[in-house]
């Protein structure tokens, strides 16, 4: 998705984040809105230039998971997952940085080309909330710029970030969740049969993962975009992973289940290594 002078960035988070006025703060006036193919929900769509690359920044609704049910959610999901955006900002409050991990690990399981922006630092700052942004991007695998975006500060350091993830000159890594071994075990045997153009592990391993769990409308999307009706062996291999688990007392409805956990695990894990609070009255989770 983009041209080669042209370039898709999905701007996530969730919602009252901040994320609307990170997108007006780099877009100003060159903006629109309209609707993603296929969808009835409105994005809003503004654009900007940096070292002569255009970049087209589409604002998607904001989402505490990419395993939501609502529309709006789901456009967010299915636009990060499908529409192949060249790289993806998630937007998080620096005043409750925990909860918004979850959304932020779940990107990083579709895909490393990631710059996570924490805003409201300002105000982290009056609540004596420190965060150690060179720590949380080492423990992220991606870079984490800090803004305050009602006064711009940081956007420029977002605009270059963002640019060394899309031309590679910024390099990213994979990160992983750990689930219980039951279901790592599943997931590895459906990634060995999966089609070689699921790009890379990262996607197979979540592609693997949520074929597993109750999601339905996510399944046939995946089903659609894939073609995986098609191919017979990953088909066989899901319905066995699924009727193993069963065996084991997993059921697909309880999957999901499993995977909130170990995503509140770590970033419960990543937010007590970076995260110091110098009021301890405060809850910033």
């Amino acid at each position: 998705m983009g041209s080669a002078d042209q370039k898709i960035i999905a701007l996530a988070g969730n919602p009252n984040v901040g994320k609307s006025t990170v997108f007006n703060g780099l877009t100003g006036m060159n903006q629109h809105t309209g609707n993603w193919t296929g969808k009835t929900v409105s994005n809003a769509f503004g654009s900007y230039f940096y070292e002569k690359t255009q970049y087209t920044l589409v604002d998607l609704p904001g989402t505490y998971s990419l395993m939501s049910s609502s529309v709006e959610e789901k456009v967010a999901r299915d636009f990060i997952c499908f529409e192949k955006p060249n790289a993806v900002i998630v937007v998080v409050d620096a005043t409750c940085l925990e909860r918004n991990l979850n959304l932020t690990l779940q990107i990083l399981e579709v895909t490393k080309n990631v710059v996570v922006c924490v805003n409201l630092l300002d105000e982290a700052k009056k609540k004596k909330i420190q965060i150690d942004l060179d720590k949380l991007a080492l423990h992220l695998g991606v870079p984490v710029v800090g803004t305050s975006a009602r006064s711009k500060k940081g956007l420029a350091q977002l605009c270059e970030a963002v640019h060394n993830v899309v031309y590679g000159k910024r390099k990213t890594s994979q990160i992983k969740v750990s689930y219980i071994e039951k279901i790592e075990n599943a997931v590895s045997q459906i990634e060995a049969v999966m089609p070689n153009f699921i790009e890379g592990p990262l996607q197979r391993r979540f592609f693997a993962l949520h074929l597993l769990d109750g999601d339905a409308d996510f399944q046939k999307e995946m089903l659609k975009f894939y073609k995986i009706k098609e191919q017979r062996t990953l088909q066989e291999k899901v319905e066995k992973s699924k009727e193993r688990l069963q065996k084991e007392g997993i059921h697909s409805e309880t999957v999901k289940d499993y995977i909130v956990t170990g995503l509140v695990k770590k970033s419960e894990e990543i937010y007590k290594a970076c995260v110091t609070l110098h009021n301890p009255c405060y809850n910033s989770k």
